[in-house]
């Protein structure tokens, strides 16, 4: 990455940490939002990893999210959920321990299934995603069933947009790196990348490894921001929810990740509004209030009309990546 970028995310990370103590006086419906936004950026963009720079297919981010959300919680919960300082440590320690559970997840399904490509590639993953679940709702320290709660509110406006940040710079160093440059290779050509001495798969453990670690990471931000979790939250329909992030956005597209998780977390919330709206005819409120349909429709105009994704841009400072 160019220092000039780099200039610019410490900018953008500063800003943040300025508003953050002021950020609690917005509301907690709009902190709410805020809050959300930042954690799905993080999704939206180590998904991005998988999907769009090493052109595979993954259906289970919810499941590595799952892990780094439990795991992080049972470690603040042993903890006994402390304030001040030791607090903040103990936070920082469980998102990080909730990181490599999730990391060693994806390590562990990426070993044994990432010879496989394509469709297949996908059915695992979702059957990943649900065996992690089946394992949470039958796991009572976890607290199965009825889900776990009781988790200190640590999560806030600066850690939140400080991971943002952080996975985003990693994940864009990283593709621009030498070993970037392999994931670009495995996902323009797998059989000419293994011609020239490149391992593919490799390559595609490595990514799930590190994209599953910002999952994980984001799991964590999640547990302790709501205070109470349950499995339900990290079924298929959360997985669809970042795969459709990474599709609006343009595969392979950073900037787009980001913005199509700003759009898409305020997108909800504003048909909420609509639907509520008694001025408006009843068949728009009763449209507004099905957004599954809008998103499906979306998904179908946007493949048939721009498959390259809404917003399949640069921003100025970032360097040209081959298309995907």
């Amino acid at each position: 990455m160019t220092s000039r970028s780099n200039l610019v995310f410490c900018l953008v990370l500063l800003a943040f940490g300025t508003l953050a103590p002021f950020a609690g006086g917005i509301g907690p419906y709009y902190y709410d939002i805020l809050i959300s936004i930042g954690i799905n950026v993080i999704l939206a963009v180590s998904l991005n990893l998988i999907n769009g720079y090493t052109g595979q297919f993954s259906l289970g981010h919810a499941g590595f999210m799952a892990v780094g959300a439990y795991v992080s919680s049972w470690l603040t919960l042993q903890a006994g959920t402390p304030g001040g300082t030791v607090g903040a440590m103990v936070f920082a320690a469980a998102l990080l321990a909730g990181g490599l559970g999730a990391a060693l997840a994806g390590l562990a399904v990426g070993i044994p299934s990432l010879r496989l490509r394509g469709d297949y590639l996908a059915i695992v993953t979702l059957g990943f995603n649900e065996i992690i679940k089946g394992l949470i709702q039958n796991a009572e320290p976890l607290g199965a069933q009825r889900g776990l709660g009781g988790m200190g509110k640590y999560t806030g406006f600066f850690s939140t947009f400080a991971c943002a940040a952080l996975a985003v710079l990693v994940v864009y160093n990283l593709v621009q790196s030498t070993c970037g440059r392999g994931f670009l290779a495995v996902r323009d050509d797998e059989v000419a990348a293994e011609s020239v001495g490149l391992n593919p798969t490799r390559y595609k453990v490595a990514a799930f490894v590190i994209s599953a670690c910002f999952a994980g990471l984001a799991g964590g931000l999640y547990a302790h921001f709501k205070q109470f979790i349950h499995p339900e939250a990290f079924g298929f329909l959360r997985s669809m929810d970042i795969v459709v992030m990474v599709i609006l956005g343009g595969m392979g597209r950073m900037a787009g990740a980001c913005f199509a998780a700003v759009l898409l977390t305020v997108l909800p919330e504003l048909l909420r509004y609509v639907a509520h709206i008694e001025a408006l005819p009843e068949w728009l409120r009763h449209v507004a209030e099905n957004r599954m349909i809008l998103y499906s429709l979306l998904l179908i105009v946007l493949m048939l009309a721009r498959p390259q994704g809404l917003f399949n841009f640069r921003l100025p400072f970032m360097k040209k990546n081959p298309s995907p």
